[in-house]
């Protein structure tokens, strides 16, 4: 039988390779897709593009970060067609004056030093603990610098922009994992709480000594808890294969 679709969406300056370990455990489940979150700067226009690139017909949907923000415009967009969500290290509030003026500030920097910018996201992102393992802080590296700083000014200018999704989580109503790190300072607990409480049966997973890049920093506990949520589901008639 063929494999449901699953769609990841990838957070800001991430590829694929931010979903390398996740991608590999969940692929006798799954067939993976990652969103190309490039080529746009507003959230409803990534979305779109996600459309466009999807497989055709139902699939399932992992957002990260912006990913997350892009995954609650496809909800609105094309809820009928997700028959299951994850969100990771994200929130559904829109951005705040503060955080929309510190990201002006990165933008700023970055038309004379683009490292300078890479460095301070990892500071943000990343548990102290893992800033420096080359597993976390240099492929976020790797990735940050690989697309470069147009594809972040893009991208920055997507999520200060995007939608407040809080009124729209109620009408979510496909099987919906949230997982976050305990030490998020980007997306902390209590966002991904207000998430849960809004989407209606939606569970919670808080991974401890984990910062805001959970994919990278805890691989095995992200991709335990994603495989063995997606097993029970595909084992379950609330989720059909494609």
């Amino acid at each position: 039988m063929e494999k449901p679709n699953l769609i990841m969406l990838p957070g800001l300056l991430n590829d694929a390779n931010v979903f390398a370990h996740q991608a590999g455990g969940l692929a006798n489940l799954v067939a993976v897709t990652v969103g190309d979150l490039t080529g746009s700067d507003s959230v409803p226009a990534l979305a779109a593009d996600v459309l466009a690139q999807a497989p055709a017909g139902p699939f399932m949907l992992l957002g990260m970060s912006m990913g997350g923000y892009v995954a609650f415009e496809i909800m609105r967009q094309a809820g009928e067609r997700v028959h299951a969500l994850v969100l990771l290290s994200t929130t559904a509030r829109p951005d705040t004056r503060e955080a929309t003026a510190g990201r002006e500030e990165l933008i700023k920097l970055s038309e004379t030093d683009f490292p300078a910018v890479i460095e301070k996201l990892l500071a943000r992102m990343a548990h102290p603990d893992h800033a420096n393992i080359p597993e976390v802080g240099g492929t976020f590296q790797s990735m940050a610098t690989e697309l470069g700083r147009e594809v972040f000014v893009c991208q920055e200018r997507a999520i200060i922009g995007r939608p407040d999704s809080r009124a729209s989580l109620a009408a979510i109503r496909c099987p919906t994992l949230v997982i976050c790190g305990e030490q998020d300072q980007l997306a902390p607990p209590e966002v991904h709480e207000e998430i849960v409480a809004g989407i209606p049966g939606a569970q919670l997973v808080r991974i401890e000594e984990c910062g805001h890049l959970s994919p990278l920093e805890q691989p095995e506990k992200v991709t335990t808890l994603v495989h063995d949520w997606l097993y029970e589901l595909l084992g379950s008639p609330q989720v059909s294969p494609n």
